[in-house]
C-alpha cells in the first residue's frame, strides 16, 4: 500500500502521524510510505532521517492526498485538507466528529474511508488509541492550570502545593478516567489538596485505593460537584462519552459562585468541552476569562510536547496502520472487531452510532459494508 504523512497544519501542532521508525516498520512490510517535507522537524525528525528509514519525501501535502492509498495524521483533516480527499482513499487520525458538523458533512461529501483513533477499542472496552494522549494531557492540564493561577495570567495567584504554614491550591478533577488519573497524580505530586470526582463507584474504588490518603474521592452529583467546584483554585474537566459530545456540567450562572480569578482546564474539548463556557483555543492564545474565571480550552495539548507525544501516539496506532496495510481496511476490521469500532464514515455515510444520533445521520452499521 502506498501511504502518505502530511505535515500538520493546525495552529501549533507539531506532531506528526509517523515516525522515521513507523516508517521503517511499513517499508519493511512492502509498502510505500510518503512524507512531507519536512513533517517531522516538530519532533526533531529530518527528512534525512524519513529516507533513511526508505521513505520518499515530497514537497507540499498534494501528492499525498493526491495519489496515496492510506493517509496518516495526528488531527482532524482541516477544511483545506478535507477538500483533497477521494472516495477511495483511507484517513486514519483522531477526528472527534460528534461536536464537529462541518469536518461530518466534508467527510461525508468526499466519500472517504474515515477511521477515528478515538473510538479503536481494545479489551474490556477500553481506548486505547485515545489513552496515550489523554494521559499526556491529563498531566498536562496541572501544568497548564498551574501556569493559569498565577496572577498574571489572571488567576487567583495561588501556588497549588503551598509552603509551611500556607494552605495548598484545591485541585478538583471531574472524571476518574484516564486524564482525571493522569491529573492527579500530578496535581498529588505537586503538594496539592486533591479531589476526585466520579460516578462508577469501581472508578472511585480504584482511585481511592491507588492514592489513600493523598487525595479524596467523591461521588459525582450536582449537589457535591457544586460543593467541590465552591471550594476550588483548579478545576479539571476531564469527562468522556467515546465518540459522543461531553455532557456539560458547569452552567454559565454557576461561575459566580465559584473563587475569582479560579481556573477552569476543560481536557474534554476535542469532544465539545464539559463547562457551558468552554471554547477551544490554541497554544498561541491558550486562556480567556468570563465573569472571573480563566478557561484554558486547547484542543491539541498534547501538541505542546510533540515529541513524547508521537512516539506515544505511534507506539499504538502503527499495529492497526501494518494491519491496514496488509489486508485492506475490509478485511482487517474483519479479523479485528476492535479495529472495526474505528470506523467512523464510509462511502458518504455516518458508520458511528454516537456521531449520527449527535448530528442527525443516517447510522449505517460497519457490519453492513463488511459483511
Amino acid at each position: 500500500m502506498r501511504i502518505g504523512c502530511p505535515k500538520e497544519i493546525k495552529n501549533h501542532e507539531y506532531r506528526v502521524g509517523l515516525t522515521p521508525e513507523s516508517a521503517r516498520e511499513l517499508v519493511s512490510r512492502g509498502n510505500e510510505v510518503w512524507i512531507q517535507s519536512g513533517a517531522g522537524l516538530g519532533i526533531g525528525a529530518t527528512d534525512e532521517e524519513y529516507v533513511a528509514a526508505g521513505a520518499k519525501i515530497v514537497d507540499g501535502p498534494d501528492p499525498i492526498f493526491a495519489e496515496c492509498e492510506m493517509v496518516v495524521k495526528v488531527k482532524e483533516p482541516q477544511a483545506v485538507e478535507r477538500a483533497k480527499l477521494r472516495s477511495d482513499q483511507i484517513l486514519y487520525t483522531y477526528l472527534h466528529l460528534a461536536p464537529d458538523p462541518e469536518q461530518t458533512e466534508d467527510l461525508v461529501k468526499s466519500g472517504v474511508t474515515a477511521i477515528a483513533y478515538e473510538t479503536v477499542t481494545g479489551r474490556g472496552g477500553s481506548l486505547p488509541l485515545l489513552k496515550p494522549m489523554s494521559q499526556v494531557a491529563g498531566r498536562m492540564s496541572i501544568q497548564a492550570g498551574a501556569a493559569a493561577l498565577q496572577k498574571e495570567h489572571g488567576g487567583r495567584g495561588v501556588l497549588i502545593g503551598g509552603v509551611p504554614g500556607v494552605l495548598p491550591g484545591k485541585v478538583v478533577v471531574i472524571g476518574g478516567g484516564v486524564v482525571g488519573f493522569n491529573a492527579a497524580q500530578m496535581a498529588v505530586g505537586l503538594g496539592g489538596d486533591v479531589e476526585i470526582l466520579d460516578r462508577d463507584p469501581e472508578v472511585l474504588e480504584k482511585v481511592g485505593t491507588f492514592f489513600e490518603a493523598r487525595a479524596s474521592t467523591r461521588y459525582s452529583n450536582k449537589t457535591n460537584l457544586e460543593d467541590s467546584l465552591r471550594q476550588a483554585d483548579l478545576v479539571i474537566g476531564a469527562v468522556l462519552i467515546p465518540g459522543a459530545s461531553a455532557p456539560k456540567l458547569v452552567s454559565r450562572e454557576f461561575l459566580s459562585e465559584m473563587k475569582p480569578g479560579a481556573v477552569l482546564v476543560d481536557v474534554a474539548i476535542d469532544q465539545g468541552g464539559c463547562f457551558e463556557t468552554s471554547k477551544a483555543t490554541t497554544h498561541a492564545d491558550p486562556t480567556y476569562t468570563i465573569d472571573g474565571i480563566v478557561h484554558y480550552c486547547v484542543a491539541n495539548m498534547p501538541g505542546a510536547v510533540a515529541r513524547t507525544s508521537t512516539y506515544a501516539l505511534n507506539n499504538v496506532t502503527l499495529p492497526h496502520a501494518m494491519r491496514i496495510a496488509k489486508l485492506g481496511w475490509k478485511d482487517a476490521m474483519r479479523e479485528n472487531e476492535h479495529l472495526a469500532e474505528g470506523l467512523n464514515v464510509h462511502a458518504g455515510k455516518v458508520t458511528y452510532k454516537a456521531v449520527a444520533d449527535e448530528l442527525g445521520y443516517e447510522y449505517r452499521s460497519t457490519a453492513d459494508f463488511l459483511a
